[in-house]
């Protein structure tokens, strides 16, 4: 299923966060697990960190460290971070190395794997089951679905065998809403800015 699908190019990635933000929704992500297990979404929502004059940035003011080196690889490259100290972030670089550009990937409608996904989010009982559309609705519950941690950080996502994205499906521009970002109350006048990017069209 979706095998034919192709990996977006590096060139895709060479562009803007914000382009490329606007650009992911619709992809597919995949994952394959050790056992060989696969899993994949389209993705539905993102959000862009545009650069070190970006307030909300973990690489505001060019701060740079082995936490956030990944949002300074080269494009396409994942960027994870642990935040809270409970949630795991996915995030892919872009724009161009030495950069810190990256998109964080917030949300993905899941289309296999939906078994494994809920068995990774439900590792505590729960009172009810847990629908379909909320296992991948926010960036930790997606980590969680997903199995993604910091051992995939740095990872090429053209070149790894345990991470993809890959074209997708086609959603229209209208079908897309473009709004402020989410929980970065503290980043001054990049509060308000248009950086996130979602759609409620269900392609599966």
């Amino acid at each position: 299923m979706h095998r034919h699908q192709n990996h977006l190019t590096q060139s895709f990635y060479e562009r803007s966060a914000e382009r490329v933000a606007k650009d992911l929704i619709g992809c597919l992500l995949e994952r394959t697990l050790e056992d060989g297990t696969r899993l994949a979404g389209y993705i539905a929502e993102t959000e862009a960190y545009v650069g070190p004059e970006d307030r909300a940035s973990h690489a505001f003011g060019g701060h740079r460290s082995q936490r956030n080196e990944s949002m300074w690889a080269p494009p396409g490259t994942v960027y994870v971070y642990f935040t809270y100290g409970m949630h795991h972030c996915l995030n892919v670089s872009c724009l161009r190395q030495d950069h810190p550009a990256a998109v964080l990937i917030r949300a993905v409608f899941p289309i296999l794997g939906l078994k494994t996904m809920r068995t990774l989010r439900t590792k505590r009982p729960r009172k009810h089951a847990l629908k379909d559309r909320h296992l991948c609705d926010g960036p930790g519950k997606l980590c969680q679905a997903f199995a993604i941690d910091r051992s995939l950080d740095g990872v090429n996502l053209l070149q790894s065998s345990q991470i993809a994205i890959r074209q997708g499906v086609a959603i229209k521009g209208g079908e897309i809403q473009c709004t402020p970002r989410i929980g970065i109350g503290t980043a001054g006048d990049w509060v308000g800015k248009p950086l996130r990017w979602v759609t409620r069209v269900d392609p599966r």
